[in-house]
C-alpha cells in the first residue's frame, strides 16, 4: 500500500521552515501532498494561485511532492486522497502542545489517520509565516526565510 502523507496549512507564505519539514519527511513517504487550505482564523494575504505556484517551484525536482488545495476538515481531505498520514512541524513547546491537541481531535474524527510530528531544524525554529508577513509589510529583508520573492507590498 502506498504511503501517502498530507502536509496541510494556509502557507501564507510557505517558508523555508515549511520546506525543511517536507524535506525531512521525503524519505518516509511515497507521496507527499502539500495541501493549501483556508484557515478560518486567518486572513489570507497572498492568492491561492501564488501560494501553489511558489510551492510547486520549490519542489519542482521532487517527483513525489504534489501541491493541491482543499476546503473543509483536513481529515476529510486525507480520506478523499487515501492519505493515512498527516505531517506536522514543531518549532517549540507551544507548537507541540497545539499539535498534540490537534492530533487527538483528528484521531477521533478519523481513527485511520496518524499524525507524524517533525522537529524544525534549529535554524528555522524562529520562522513563522506571520513573522515573514510582518517583515514584508514593513519593508524589511525577509529573503533569508523564503525560497522566492514576494510581490511588492504596495501592489497587493
Amino acid at each position: 500500500m502506498e504511503k501517502i502523507a498530507v502536509f496541510a496549512g494556509s502557507f501564507c507564505p510557505f517558508t523555508k521552515g515549511h520546506e525543511d519539514i517536507v524535506r525531512q519527511a521525503l524519505p518516509l513517504f511515497d507521496k507527499i501532498l502539500v495541501a493549501v487550505g483556508h484557515n478560518t482564523k486567518k486572513q489570507d494575504v497572498f492568492s491561492l494561485e501564488d501560494r501553489l505556484k511558489w510551492i510547486d517551484n520549490i519542489f519542482a525536482a521532487d517527483e513525489n511532492v504534489y501541491t493541491c488545495h482543499y476546503s473543509g476538515l483536513t481529515v476529510d481531505f486525507c480520506r478523499s486522497v487515501n492519505a493515512r498520514f498527516l505531517i506536522r512541524g514543531v518549532r517549540n513547546e507551544q507548537d507541540f502542545t497545539n499539535e498534540q491537541t490537534l492530533a487527538e481531535i483528528n484521531k477521533r474524527l478519523n481513527p485511520d489517520i496518524e499524525t507524524v510530528l517533525f522537529l524544525a531544524s534549529p535554524e528555522w525554529r524562529i520562522v513563522s509565516s506571520s513573522m515573514v508577513r510582518e517583515l514584508w509589510a514593513l519593508g524589511a529583508d525577509y529573503s533569508h526565510y523564503l525560497s522566492y520573492k514576494l510581490p511588492d507590498f504596495q501592489t497587493l
